[in-house]
Formats: structure tokens, sequence, C-alpha cells
């Protein structure tokens, strides 16, 4: 009599099923981690848009491979914008572009160099003023450098948050503010040269920061009687 092996459940053998099971929780795996991984918060599409660039005076220098714009720079990219006296771009062999935007030390803070950049699916910017804006286009990063402010605004108009330092580093890809103290932001109420930041609450309900003067309270002309017995 001839002895039949056992027959594999589902036309399969144990070995298959299990390298079966294996690739399923791997795939399940990849789904789960690509459903909560970060989205980016800066406007994505901004490091494909060209720069464009107004100025009163421009140089090419070939040896360096940079191009240097002076006199009320003007730079755009996509949602990000770029104001200063001087601004120094060069280009990576990859096509990446960093940028260097300065005023002269000592500007008042009303002329500062400045930058601004929309966020990734929302009706919200981020800008910032300081001595020294450099933009890293690899990485989406901005550095702000002496006498920096960073602010996160809802439109154009309405601040949300506020950081104060003499460094403040924004991370447009995952959102992120880093800020340093320094001599230069120190002054009567902050002799140290302390970070100082303004946040505000996150909600679901919409609410806005308080704007206007706040109101004036006045005394009661009389006192509260006792509640009878």
């Amino acid at each position: 009599m001839n002895d039949s092996l056992p027959r594999p459940l589902n036309g399969r053998s144990p070995d298959a099923r299990r390298a079966r099971f294996a690739a399923l929780m791997t795939l399940a795996g990849a789904l789960l981690f690509a459903g909560f991984a970060p989205a980016a918060h800066a406007e994505r599409a901004d490091k494909d848009k060209p720069l464009n660039i107004e100025a009163d005076n421009m140089t090419y220098d070939d040896l360096k491979q940079q191009t240097v714009f002076t006199g009320h720079v003007v730079a755009t990219k996509g949602t990000i914008l770029i104001k200063a006296d001087k601004l120094v771009v060069t280009q990576d062999p990859q096509g990446y572009q960093f940028a260097t935007g300065t005023v002269a030390p000592g500007t008042p803070a009303e002329k500062l160099a400045y930058f601004r950049q929309k966020r990734e699916g929302l009706d919200e910017y981020v800008d910032g003023t300081a001595e020294r804006i450099d933009y890293d286009g690899k990485q989406d990063l901005t550095t702000l450098t002496t006498r920096a402010t960073v602010r996160r605004l809802q439109g154009l108009s309405t601040v949300m948050d506020q950081v104060h330092g003499s460094v403040v580093t924004y991370d447009g890809q995952n959102d992120f503010y880093t800020a340093k103290s320094g001599k230069d932001v120190a002054g009567p109420g902050n002799p140290g040269g302390r970070v100082r930041a303004m946040l505000s609450p996150r909600n679901t309900t919409g609410a806005q920061p308080a704007a206007g003067a706040p109101a004036a309270l006045t005394p009661s002309t009389k006192l509260q009687e006792a509640p009878p017995q």
C-alpha cells in the first residue's frame, strides 16, 4: 500500500504560509508607520519654484559660483519672500539654492532683513526679521541672526506666536523653532539678553488672541447689601 504525504492546507506548505504571513505583517507595519509619518508644514512646492530677484545692482562671480544682489533687494521663491540690503545666492551641484540676506549692523528695527513663508494647507505664515537671514533650500531651514524675531501669523496680520532672541532657527519641514540668547537682544528690561516668547494656546474653537486695549475697570458706587436672614 502506498502511503500518501499529508496535503498542506490551502495548497501551501507550512513554510510558504509562514513566509506569506511575515510578508503581510511587514506590509501592515509599513502602512501603519506611513499613516503616522509627520507631514511637511511649509509649502512643499516652494523648493521647486524659480528664485526671482529684484535689486539695484547685481554681480556674478563665476569663480565662487555666487551671485550678489545689492540695494533694496526683494527675492521670491513660491510663497517665500526675502527682503534685504544685500543678498548672496549660491546653488549646489544638486540644484538646491541657498541665500543669505543682510543689512548693516545697527540698522533700525523697522528696516531689518525680512523673511516670510506660507505654511502648507493653512491660512498661516511664518515671518521674521534680523540683521542676517540664511535660507537653506535643501533642508528648508531658515536661520535669523542678531536681533532676531520670528512670528507665526494667522492670515497676514494676526500674531499667534512670537519668538525673540539673538539667533532663531525655523525648520519649515518639521515646524520646529530653536532660539538662543545673546547680548544683542539685551536691554533695560532684559539685561541678560534672554530668549523671550509669546505662545498662543492651541485649540479647535478658532478662538483668536485678544486684540485692542483692555477694558477699564470702575469701582462700585455702593457696597452689596447682605441678604436678609
